[in-house]
């Protein structure tokens, strides 16, 4: 598996904090301190810390304005560059499947954003991808940003508890049990992961949920992919497959190492002093 995903130009700066979950505060190199646009509904578990080494983006203008200028992407650990954009993970699957890098997911169609149907809570949903065989086959696609990683090497997915992914779940049940394939894809913005695992610590209704619907025939995959920096670009590099382990698992360690992350930093600071200018972005995809 070759692929190399570009980011758009980055700037390093310096995490001042996260606050009301939208927005990060950040001294860019220069000096300056900007308001960028979190692109995230979950915690960040152990990515907020004050201090910490992060890279922006500044999308070109457009009309209407943005009413963030900056948009955060990148943090780096000890462990090397973590992607935090949950926008990024749908771009970069449906690169990853327009090259055919994942086998046995070969199609003559691919349909973003396909109507998936109605949700437990009444909601409409939508598909991430639709894909469409040879024979005939139609595929669901679901993608999950992935970048909580823990000592013993698991991602484990959701950081928070998130009713939407798994009402995603009983809904791509549906598609199966119809007759259709469904897939969820894991996409692990880090380097350091060697597996999957849905977090029963974090949210074990989705966890059960998941391992009911893989025993009704929904399909569980997962990519890694590690942020690139360079003086002439930014990239995400697909490293390349890794597996998925939906079998039940002891908690206590998994709470543990949540509760040493946790103490590291809160999710985010709540009605913290704001900047001019930074009015409410848009809500972002939840996972």
């Amino acid at each position: 598996m070759t692929l190399r995903f570009p980011l758009p130009p980055l700037f390093p700066a310096t995490l001042v904090h996260r606050r009301d979950r939208f927005f990060a505060d950040a001294d860019l190199d220069s000096g300056e301190r900007v308001v960028a646009h979190c692109v995230n509904t979950g915690r960040m578990e152990g990515l907020t810390k004050p201090g910490r080494r992060i890279w922006l983006s500044k999308p070109p203008p457009r009309v209407p304005p943005r009413k963030l200028a900056y948009t955060w992407e990148l943090i780096e650990l000890s462990s090397g560059l973590i992607g935090t954009n949950t926008a990024i993970p749908n771009a970069f699957v449906g690169a990853v499947l327009a090259a055919g890098l994942l086998p046995g997911l070969g199609h003559v169609k691919c349909t973003p954003e396909a109507p998936l149907g109605i949700l437990r809570n009444s909601r409409s949903s939508r598909s991430d991808f639709l894909l469409e065989t040879v024979e005939g086959t139609r595929i669901w696609v679901e993608v999950k940003n992935n970048h909580l990683v823990y000592p013993d090497g698991f991602a484990y997915f959701p950081d928070s508890v998130s009713e939407r992914a798994t009402e995603h779940l009983e809904a791509l049940a549906t598609k199966v049990a119809a007759g259709d394939r469904a897939v969820v894809v894991f996409l692990v913005q880090r380097g350091d992961a060697t597996g999957v695992r849905p977090s029963d610590v974090h949210d074990p209704a989705f966890a059960a949920a998941a391992r009911r619907v893989a025993a009704l025939g929904v399909e569980f995959r997962a990519l890694a992919a590690v942020p690139e920096v360079t003086v002439e670009a930014a990239h995400l590099r697909l490293i390349g497959e890794i597996p998925v382990d939906l079998a039940p698992y002891p908690t206590a360690p998994v709470a543990a190492f949540q509760a040493s992350l946790r103490a590291e930093a809160p999710a985010w600071v709540r009605g913290a002093r704001r900047i001019a200018g930074d009015g409410g972005p848009k809500r972002p995809k939840s996972t």
